[in-house]
C-alpha cells in the first residue's frame, strides 16, 4: 500500500462535503508532479485529505477508489484524475503548524513543496500524522 496527501481549499471541497458526497473525482490536476502522483495511486491506497489557504490541517483519510483515468474536465489527454471515497476522519485535525514542529516530518512534501496539491507519504509520515491526531 502506497500513502497520500491531497488538498483541497474547504471552500472550495470541504472534508464535510466530501463525506457527504461519499466519493469524489479527484479532477483538475494541472501539475505535472502532481499528475504523476495521481497516475501511481492503486486502488485501496490511503490518501490523507488537508484542508490549505483555511485551516491549514489534515483533516480526514480517503481512499483510492478508482486509478487514474481520463480527467472529465478537459479534453487534453495528458490530464488524469482518481476517484476517493471518505475513510475516517481524523480523531483531531493535525494543523500545518504542529506538522513543522514535528522533527519525524522535517522531510514531508507537505513543508517542502508546499505548492504541490498531490503528493506522497512515507509509511512512516503517514503514521506520524496518525499518531498526533490522537493526540490532546
Amino acid at each position: 500500500m502506497n500513502y497520500w496527501l491531497v488538498k483541497s481549499e474547504p471552500s472550495v471541497y470541504s472534508w464535510e462535503q466530501f463525506v457527504a458526497d461519499g466519493k469524489t473525482c479527484w479532477d483538475g490536476v494541472r501539475n505535472y508532479a502532481a499528475r504523476l502522483h495521481l497516475l501511481a495511486m492503486k486502488k485501496g491506497d490511503h490518501v490523507m485529505f488537508y484542508h490549505s489557504n483555511e485551516g491549514l490541517a489534515i483533516v480526514g483519510i480517503a481512499k483510492v477508489a478508482a486509478t487514474a483515468y481520463q480527467d472529465p474536465t478537459t479534453d487534453d489527454e495528458r490530464w488524469v484524475a482518481v476517484d476517493l471515497v471518505p475513510h475516517k476522519a481524523l480523531k483531531r485535525p493535525v494543523p500545518l503548524a504542529q506538522i513543522k514542529a514535528e522533527p519525524g516530518l522535517k522531510n514531508i512534501a507537505l513543508v517542502r513543496i508546499g505548492r504541490l496539491s498531490v503528493m506522497p507519504l512515507t509509511k512512516n509520515e503517514y503514521d506520524i500524522i496518525n499518531d498526533l491526531s490522537r493526540q490532546k
